[in-house]
């Protein structure tokens, strides 16, 4: 599978209907029985978080708690629309306890740019916050209960094939390489040594940088800081098919959570 070849200094791929995609994944949601809470609002958007409880035990210690995200740069779609997937298809494992944002920066979108409406990049807000949007969401992350896995759902334009960061400060059993193979049967693995200006080994990056030292922090320094010892940055190839990057995605969260609920009995 050959690069597009569309990305030249910025993303310049398939946009989406951010209003209808948004409906989509709500109606979604909706059938399946998803509760939902507004945790910000404007005149424009409403920002929606979505929970499911195991099914059958609404009070189980033992489900895991899984987290993911997406949409918090607006001119990544496919994280958006592999959220749509993921609730139209309701594969999820029915002993998971699941919470949900599946999009960040609706405002983002709407203007088919990585920032907000006030040029602001939200994944880098988490450690100072201003900007509403981020202020909200850690607000409604706070009043959440820890995270066993967290997955955030992004995509770099300037890639050669898919790549995750995984954090993973405990050295628990690692979810990256049986994310990485599953991926490789239906999008390219980014197999560079280098990404991103970080040593990578088979589309894996496992920063070693501390939260602490960085002055501007994405949402999975404050995750990993916070809320969870496993996280994973997700990131699909910009450059190649839409429904690729969407199928790569779906693929990667399937595998952790499969694999997660399978740890957690």
């Amino acid at each position: 599978m050959q690069r597009l070849g569309k990305n030249i200094d910025r993303y310049a791929g398939e946009t989406v209907d951010i209003r209808a995609t948004l409906r989509d994944i709500e109606a979604a949601a909706q059938s399946h029985g998803w509760q939902r809470a507004i945790f910000h609002k404007t005149d424009e958007f409403e920002w929606v978080a979505y929970h499911r409880f195991p099914a059958g035990n609404n009070s189980s210690n033992r489900a895991p708690r899984i987290y993911l995200s997406s949409g918090i740069h607006g001119d990544e779609p496919a994280g958006l629309l592999a959220m749509r997937q993921l609730l139209q298809a309701n594969r999820w494992p029915a002993n998971a306890e699941l919470r949900l944002c599946p999009c960040l920066n609706p405002g983002g979108f709407a203007l088919n740019r990585r920032e907000n409406a006030a040029g602001v990049d939200l994944n880098r807000q988490y450690r100072k916050p201003s900007s509403p949007e981020t202020l909200a969401h850690i607000n409604w992350l706070e009043q959440q209960p820890g995270f066993d896995l967290c997955l955030m759902l992004h995509e770099d334009w300037e890639s050669h094939g898919f790549y995750l960061y995984e954090q993973n400060p405990d050295h628990q059993p690692s979810l990256a390489e049986p994310m990485i193979e599953s991926v490789a049967e239906v999008c390219p693995i980014d197999s560079s040594p280098v990404i991103e200006g970080r040593p990578a080994h088979n589309g894996i990056i496992r920063p070693g940088v501390d939260p602490r030292e960085r002055p501007l922090w994405p949402e999975a320094f404050y995750l990993i800081t916070r809320k969870t010892r496993l996280s994973y940055t997700l990131e699909a190839p910009s450059d190649f098919p839409l429904a690729t990057r969407v199928a790569a995605l779906c693929t990667a969260v399937n595998t952790a959570v499969s694999l997660i609920t399978e740890r957690i009995r």
